[in-house]
């Protein structure tokens, strides 16, 4: 019977591993292709195999110094620029929102967190072209301020994370504090933020990884201004028809560059960011 038992669980493992290998696989193959091919000597779209022949890095030199056309260095740091600001004005609005509904008690809380959940249901696209309207009446369109007013302005409905994190925080460290004098600012700042920093990880990655990788919202916003545009929208560019056929393996090269720093984040804080992710599901 044991026996039996334990053939099972071994035939059971496998077929999930074998599952997941292949999974596995599946998600990474275009991400190899796009690397290899981002340093293929051979010029065109397309080739007749997987592994390039020959390899080369002047496709990456032509990025950053050919920029009559497309100005790749430009658009890499108007990225740069608003996903900084979306995340540290976003970052600082989830979690004092979070902090609010989790430690405050006061008329209508919950009827302003469901609220919030609801709405954070709906898709940002439903409200792009309002968005427009809006930043055109107020002569911010085709401008980077508009894109971090729109990544940020409603960042504080994503509290049920860091809510949940703040929940897991024994309420004896507030009444402690608030019988040795401290105000709810003081509490916030300098007690419970730097005990959090799980949770303000995991809100920096996620507020940072929106702006850098966004695409639709940048393409309403901007139109044709290509001094405006973020890498995700000039890299669009790079293959329209008129342009495909030279500029390819550029775009190949510019997507490869654009991963580097958003990889290698994610990398040096993937621990708090699981335990940030963990810890916030305890409780909503």
């Amino acid at each position: 019977m044991i026996k039996s038992y334990k053939l099972q669980r071994t035939i059971a493992d496998v077929v999930i591993y074998v599952i997941l290998g292949v999974l596995g696989i599946i998600w990474v193959s275009p991400l190899v292709w796009l690397l290899l091919h981002s340093f293929r000597a051979e010029g065109g779209v397309t080739v007749p195999y997987v592994f390039p022949k020959e390899y080369t890095v002047n496709d990456y030199y032509r990025l950053f110094t050919e920029t009559d056309v497309f100005d790749y260095p430009k658009w890499f740091l108007n990225t740069f620029v608003v996903a900084v600001f979306s995340c540290i004005i976003s970052t600082l609005s989830v979690l004092m929102v979070s902090y609010t509904f989790s430690r405050l008690r006061f008329k209508s809380r919950k009827m302003f967190i469901n609220v919030g959940m609801i709405l954070g249901m709906f898709p940002g696209f439903m409200t792009m072209i309002a968005l427009y309207y809006l930043l055109k009446a107020m002569n911010l369109t085709q401008q980077l301020p508009a894109l971090v007013i729109c990544y940020s302005a409603g960042s504080g409905l994503g509290f049920a994370i860091s809510k949940g994190f703040f929940d897991t925080i024994p309420r004896a460290l507030d009444e402690a504090a608030t019988i040795d004098g401290a105000t709810r600012n003081q509490i916030f700042w300098k007690i419970i933020l730097p005990i959090s920093k799980p949770i303000l990880v995991y809100t920096v990655l996620t507020s940072f990884i929106g702006p850098w990788c966004d695409f639709i919202l940048v393409r309403i916003i901007m139109g044709d201004k290509r001094d405006n545009y973020t890498v995700a929208m000039g890299l669009q560019k790079m293959v329209d028809k008129e342009y495909k056929q030279n500029y390819f393996k550029q775009f190949l090269s510019g997507s490869v560059v654009v991963a580097v720093p958003i990889t290698l984040l994610f990398l040096k804080m993937q621990n708090y960011y699981v335990e940030g992710v963990t810890a916030g599901g305890v409780k909503g």
